[in-house]
């Protein structure tokens, strides 16, 4: 069974946080809600989440990704040595290492994205040099990284992060069973 870490820190994006907790426990990965420091995290409009665990608590060998939601202030608060330590060590073993909205510029803040193919919440790390920003598209994939633009943008990432796991035939399930084909009809 695949397993992935959702990392939270007070101030997170919500709903690019349950996203994906929610699209990754339909197709029966192990995810879990990962508190960096308190058992109940509070989300940027003030909805209180209880994680599922401690970052200080888990075995870092034992997941295949990990995912930053974005959220002011909560970026802001992921920028601390336990996360550093865990997202630099997922990316050497070139384990998924994912983030969206204000989350990709915590990765430049790790060196994470230097060279890399990204995307982030407009106006976060278009400029950087370090980066080849990507602004046209919704999610961008490079090698094991993976980068989105913001809320509305949840779903399509958190499917993607889905596909770079291999699971493509939960990937269409899933798209059918919650209307995302259907809705992508109409969608312009």
């Amino acid at each position: 069974m695949k397993k992935v870490l959702v990392l939270l820190a007070d101030g997170f994006e919500e709903v690019e946080a349950l996203s994906v907790v929610d699209v990754l426990r339909r197709a029966n990965v192990d995810c879990k809600m990962c508190s960096i420091e308190d058992e109940y995290v509070r989300g940027t409009h003030n909805i209180i989440i209880k994680s599922d665990c401690n970052i200080k608590d888990i075995d870092k060998e034992d997941y295949d990704g990990v995912v930053l939601p974005g959220g002011l202030p909560g970026a802001e608060n992921l920028k601390v040595d336990c996360v550093k330590e865990l997202i630099t060590k997922m990316n050497e073993k070139k384990k998924i290492v994912a983030a969206i909205c204000a989350a990709p510029e915590t990765l430049e803040y790790f060196n994470i994205l230097e060279g890399k193919k990204c995307t982030s919440y407009p106006g976060f790390i278009q400029d950087k040099e370090k980066v080849n920003y990507v602004e046209d598209e919704v999610v961008v994939v490079d090698d094991n990284i993976i980068t989105s633009r913001g809320p509305a943008t949840a779903l399509t990432f958190a499917l993607s992060i889905l596909e770079e796991l291999r699971c493509i035939n939960e990937v269409e399930d899933i798209k059918e069973g919650m209307l995302v084909n259907f809705y992508n009809k109409f969608a312009k």
